[in-house]
């Protein structure tokens, strides 16, 4: 383990600020990026000599894909470096395996339990029991958040998990206390309710990615109403894909209003020809009027969302449309950074 700054409080062991977030939440509408959004929030909290852990629990591979290393196993390794030294340890729970290390950890069943695997029966037991995987998820990565060392160093500075969509986010985190109110006492209901002191405490951000589209941003919004009412955290909302706007007001105006004279007369201007009848700039002027009026739409569609995002009263950040046909392992770089400058994730 590397060592790490004493002049560091959220590092040195009984000088760690006492609400600093440890517990990074991501979640968003499928097709958001909420998993390119969470692996830049690693990056970006990884900077300055920090050690952060990444963690995927719906078992796409996708953090692997983005860092562009092998399918991650059960276990935690480091896939990158940050700048300022620190780094960014990853780790994909197999709820399977999760159940072990539980039984093992709370029953000290050990042998038997990989009797059991062999069997079958962890597998049954996680298939006919929704509810028992995700609070195997959501406590492995609790267990990660409190976990020290020996010194009674923290081994993370912070945790950031790629959750599950917003549609079912709140059932997702608040699954151990529906587990606490059915079991009373014992070992169960102990775990569980250990993992909502983490969930609902003020360690803990749930940050909801979503772009500047209607049905994105009417799922952001019922998620928080739904993360609010259950007592959950919420932290910020990440507007990922944001999209230059490439006209100004006056531009807008015109191509909403298919204003074909001041357009040829622009272009015209622009010295693409007179914009007499028939001229070069009057043969532009459709196509290129049909294109501002899309992106006329858009912009005052956008104009629309972002509205509804400010009623939430919440922190807001933006990240813009990466080029290609995604985000390789450059712009991953880049995207932390612009997180890092706008202050994500920071308490």
């Amino acid at each position: 383990m590397s060592p790490r700054n004493p002049q560091n409080p959220r590092n040195a062991r009984g000088a760690e600020e006492p609400n600093a977030t440890r517990l990074h939440i991501v979640t968003g509408k499928g097709g958001t990026g909420k998993t390119t959004v969470a692996a830049a929030l690693a990056l970006a909290l990884a900077s300055e000599g920090r050690r952060t852990l990444l963690v995927e629990v719906e078992g796409r591979q996708g953090i692997a894909q983005l860092f562009e290393t092998d399918a991650l196993p059960y276990e935690e390794r480091k896939i990158a470096a940050a700048p300022g030294g620190g780094d960014v340890h990853a780790l994909a729970i197999d709820p399977e395996l999760a159940l072990l290390d539980y039984l093992d950890m709370f029953y000290k069943l050990g042998r038997a339990g990989r009797a059991l695997k062999k069997l079958g029966a962890i597998d049954f037991a996680t298939t006919i029991a929704p509810g028992l995987r995700d609070v195997l998820l959501t406590g492995k990565v609790c267990e990660a958040v409190r976990r020290k060392d020996k010194a009674g160093w923290r081994i993370y500075d912070a945790v950031v998990m790629d959750a599950p969509p917003t549609g079912r986010i709140t059932r997702f985190l608040n699954v151990n206390d529906e587990v606490a109110g059915l079991a009373r006492i014992g070992p169960i209901y102990n775990q569980a309710q250990a993992v909502m002191r983490v969930l609902k405490s003020p360690e803990t951000q749930v940050h909801i990615v979503t772009l500047l589209e209607e049905m994105p941003v009417q799922e952001t919004v019922d998620g928080v109403a739904e993360l609010r009412a259950a007592g959950l955290p919420v932290g910020g909302v990440v507007v990922n894909m944001l999209r230059p706007v490439l006209l100004d007001d006056g531009a807008v105006r015109d191509a909403a209003n298919s204003r074909r004279t001041a357009v040829a007369k622009a272009l015209s201007q622009a010295g693409l020809g007179g914009a007499q009848r028939g001229g070069r700039a009057e043969r532009l002027v459709d196509p290129l009027l049909a294109q501002a009026h899309e992106h006329a739409e858009r912009v005052a569609l956008e104009r629309r969302e972002r509205a509804e995002i400010e009623e939430l009263g919440l922190p807001t950040y933006e990240l813009e449309l990466m080029g290609g046909d995604g985000v390789d392992l450059g712009g991953l770089y880049r995207l932390a950074e612009n997180m890092r400058k706008q202050g994500v994730g920071v308490a």
